[in-house]
């Protein structure tokens, strides 16, 4: 399955008061696993952003003065998540300024509700943490993501961190995953309820194959096994199935 964790950044809170878009920000995964393909994009909102939202993001108005408007970058974005299945942390709010953007004369799309499935991680939160907090950063403390870097919010930064929040809640706690990173060529574990990155150039784990003195002790500890229990030794019958098939 194709996903593409997304973000946002835009001039302010309420799309109903004019407030538009100004950066986005996906990653994608597949099988679960980051391939390293990603989509990021300045755009320039043609009205003013709210100083509130300058001091979350620290986007300024000077900086996306030569970034194009939305409309030229519609079609490549479409293109992108066209046909994945969405993952979003508070879902309508991106998800209304996207739609708004798309649906401007100059964007000439319908929207993404044909074109994407949509998963909100905030309510899958809310249902496995109900009365607790589940913003981003609460949510990477309780599932020990790194959030160190995330001084101020960025939408490409935010999609690489809920890509692994969302794999951590996901996983389980049985789970026990190998995960490319696709950002440095080092692996990642998906254990329990933790993500944990492994070095690039760590060594192969080494493999341990029993001695013929461990061979004859666990054989030896099969066979009162079987005298004890009739006969019903589950290791065995599992390796004679084996053979058989």
């Amino acid at each position: 399955m194709r996903q593409i964790v997304l973000d946002t950044e835009t001039t302010g809170l309420e799309v109903s008061q004019g407030h538009r878009i100004i950066e986005i920000g996906c990653v994608e995964l597949v099988g679960r696993k980051l391939t390293g393909n990603h989509y990021h994009q300045y755009i320039n909102p043609q009205r003013e952003i709210d100083q509130g939202a300058i001091e979350v993001h620290g986007i300024t108005n000077d900086f996306l003065a030569d970034k194009p408007l939305f409309g030229r970058v519609a079609a490549d974005f479409i293109e992108f998540v066209s046909g994945a299945e969405l993952i979003i942390h508070n879902a309508p709010f991106d998800l209304g300024f996207l739609n708004n953007e798309l649906q401007r004369p100059d964007s000439g799309h319908a929207g993404l509700h044909d074109a994407c499935t949509v998963i909100d991680t905030l309510v899958m939160a809310r249902a496995k943490h109900p009365g607790q907090r589940n913003n981003l950063d609460a949510l990477c403390q309780r599932y020990g993501v790194d959030n160190s870097q995330r001084d101020l919010h960025g939408a490409l930064l935010d999609a690489e961190i809920l890509a692994d929040v969302y794999l951590a809640m996901t996983g389980g706690q049985t789970a026990l995953q190998l995960s490319d990173n696709g950002g440095d060529g080092s692996d990642g574990l998906v254990q329990g309820e933790r993500i944990i990155r492994l070095p690039a150039d760590r060594k192969p784990l080494p493999v341990l194959h029993a001695s013929v003195e461990e061979i004859a002790a666990h054989e030896a500890q099969l066979k009162v096994i079987a005298n004890s229990s009739g006969g019903k030794v589950m290791w065995r019958d599992l390796a004679e199935r084996k053979v058989a098939q």
